[in-house]
């Protein structure tokens, strides 16, 4: 069974940095495109930043420059390089992944909880 494992979450001052990690069950070559999304209190969820099945990286305007997202093949992880954090940055951030069957549906962690005061 796939799982997707987040951790790194937790309160952090504006200005700081956190590093959120997402631990994969399986090869992550399985997937084709994997991604972090958040969500905030009484938002939708929105994308972060994610791997794209060409190889890319893609980024909300609202985190570039500040975030990077990583991934170690080996370890199966992928990772969540928070700097230069923001208040509005607070939301609970979800790690996904689509597998490489188009039929099959996304995979979700349980999430983590990100917090930044102001």
């Amino acid at each position: 069974q796939v799982q997707l494992v987040e951790s790194g979450g937790g309160l952090v001052q504006a200005g700081g940095s956190l590093r959120l990690s997402c631990q994969f069950s399986v090869s992550i070559f399985d997937f084709r495109r994997m991604a972090w999304h958040r969500q905030a209190p009484g938002k939708q969820r929105e994308l972060v930043a994610a791997f794209t099945n060409r190889g890319t990286t893609n980024y909300a305007d609202s985190v570039k420059g500040r975030f990077t997202i990583s991934r170690d093949d080996v370890k199966n992880t992928m990772d969540l390089q928070m700097n230069s954090l923001k208040p509005d940055d607070t939301a609970v951030y979800y790690c996904n992944a689509a597998p490489l069957d188009w039929a099959l549906p996304d995979y979700w962690g349980q999430g983590t909880q990100v917090t930044v005061s102001s």
